[in-house]
Formats: C-alpha cells, sequence, structure tokens
C-alpha cells in the first residue's frame, strides 16, 4: 500500500529532476522552435509595411526610437502604421518620439491609429504622422502637462526625521518633496509648467493646423473620445485597424501589402521581460 502512494511522487520527483537538469537544452530546443516555426512561405516574401508600437507609459523610448530609424533607412519599407495605446509619460521622451515620427514621415507616410489611448506624451508623438485614425471608443488629446512631488514633511516629523542641505543657488531645492514650497519656488515652477505647454501647443498647432491662439477649444488637458476629437481636428478619421491599414496602403502605394513582423524570438524575450517587471512611478515632468 506505501508502495503505491509513494509511485506517483516517485514519478513526479523524476521529472522535476529531469527539467532541473537539462533546463539549458530544454530552452535551446524552444527558441529552435520559435525561430523555425515562425518561417513560413510569407517570410520568402519581402516585407513593404511595417507596424510600430507607443504603448504604456512613455519613459525609456529607446527601442522605438531603434525601430523608426530602422524603417527610415529600410528603402524596401514604403510606409509605417503608428500602432498607439499610451496614456502619455514624461516630457522629454513623449518630444524625442514626436521628433523621430517627422523624421520618419518626411521619409515615407506614416497612420497613426488610436487603439485605447492617444492621450497628452502619446498624442505629443503622434501629430506628425500623415493621417491618424482613431477607434470609435479611443481617448484622444489631453493636452496638457503636469508637475507634482508628495510634501512629506508632516511624516518626518512624526518620525523625527530632519534633514541638512546646503545649496547654491535659490531655486536648487525648487520641487523638495521634504517641505513645503515657497511662494517664489511656485511661481518659478509654474512658470516651467507654462513653458512646457505652449511648447506642447504651439507643436500641435503647427502639426495639424490649428489655430495656437485659441487653445482652449482643442488642448487644456481636455480629453475627447473620437467622434469629438475628429470635430476639433485632433485626428482625420474615425475607424478601425483595418481602415488605418488600407490607408496606409494608399497612401504608400505599394500593390501587395505585405507587412513586416516581428522576430518570434524577440516578441517571446519581450514578453517574458515584461512579466517580471514591477510597475514603476515617476512623479515628475509628465505630461498631461
Amino acid at each position: 500500500m506505501l508502495n503505491v502512494i509513494k509511485k506517483p511522487f516517485i514519478w513526479i520527483g523524476a521529472i522535476l529532476s529531469y527539467i532541473q537538469n537539462h533546463f539549458k537544452a530544454m530552452l535551446f530546443v524552444l527558441l529552435v522552435i520559435l525561430i523555425f516555426g515562425s518561417i513560413g512561405e510569407d517570410k520568402l516574401d519581402t516585407p513593404n509595411l511595417s507596424v510600430i508600437k507607443i504603448e504604456g507609459e512613455i519613459t525609456k523610448v529607446d527601442d522605438i526610437l531603434e525601430n523608426i530609424d530602422k524603417a527610415i533607412k529600410d528603402e524596401r519599407i514604403k510606409g509605417v502604421l503608428l500602432h498607439v495605446d499610451s496614456p502619455g509619460g514624461a516630457l522629454a521622451p513623449s518630444i524625442e518620439l514626436s521628433m523621430a515620427v517627422k523624421r520618419l514621415a518626411l521619409k515615407k507616410p506614416v497612420v497613426a491609429y488610436a487603439a485605447g489611448s492617444m492621450t497628452s506624451g502619446s498624442y505629443y508623438a503622434s501629430i506628425w504622422s500623415n493621417y491618424i485614425i482613431a477607434n470609435p471608443g479611443a481617448f484622444i488629446g489631453s493636452i496638457g502637462v503636469l508637475f507634482q512631488a508628495p510634501n512629506v514633511s508632516e511624516l518626518a516629523k512624526k518620525l523625527g526625521i530632519s534633514e541638512q542641505i546646503i545649496t547654491a543657488g535659490e531655486y536648487k531645492q525648487m520641487g523638495t518633496f521634504t517641505r513645503e514650497w515657497t511662494p517664489k519656488e511656485r511661481g518659478a515652477l509654474k512658470e516651467l509648467i507654462d513653458d512646457a505647454y505652449g511648447l506642447f501647443i504651439k507643436d500641435v498647432a503647427l502639426a495639424r493646423g490649428l489655430d495656437a491662439t485659441k487653445p482652449e477649444s482643442f488642448a487644456n488637458a481636455r480629453v475627447f473620445i473620437a467622434e469629438k476629437a475628429l470635430h476639433v481636428k485632433l485626428i482625420d478619421e474615425v475607424g478601425s485597424i483595418a481602415e488605418a491599414k488600407a490607408k496606409l496602403i494608399e497612401l504608400s502605394g505599394v500593390q501587395t501589402a505585405i507587412w513586416e513582423k516581428p522576430d518570434a524570438v524577440d516578441k517571446w524575450m519581450k514578453k517574458l521581460e515584461s512579466s517580471s517587471k514591477l510597475p514603476i512611478f515617476n512623479l515628475m515632468g509628465y505630461l498631461k
């Protein structure tokens, strides 16, 4: 009777031991299957259209910039679909993406598709596309700038924590979270945010043919549903991903659309990487 009970555990132990001892070999076999399994007849055709995704919070954009530069240099790629679903993020990376998309659009047609959210920094990144189409349920806009930091002075007092600081420059501690900001600091921060907001409005107005002197009609950090975004000219059309692809095919002039597919190994590795990450929150210098 005891042997009967032990038998399943012996088998489980043997399986776990095998996996542990042959993990690298099994991983190698999996990668080989992914690589060769992704090679079908369609891979024999040279892609002429590409999809670049802007998804999630905009903080680190090196990979997206690399994909944009690759699309610019690849003469076989005749057009790019910018697939956007992002609430925005940090100011500087959003502008970096915007300038990169502008360079790309000068070389070949770019159609931006708002799949979910094209707001704040992700809208900034998309404005220089040749054409913008939004899902009927997409959120568009949120043209504004946010700067915030916590004030933990009361908590520090309760914990008996004080700070010793030596600074040079009246505004060196501007934005600190260990005390209340002074009126002069608040004024300087407001000026900084107003300058960033003015830059945002100017670029959107220039790219979309809007009146920069009347930002209340399209900006003010207001978020629009797709149909209303169309009314204020933040987008060009309300439609589906299929219509966005059809528009790019039209603008690019390709006879037969062959879409570039992501490398299977890279796709698998990115999924593995994203599943192991914890959310990171940066409270300063964000578009809103």
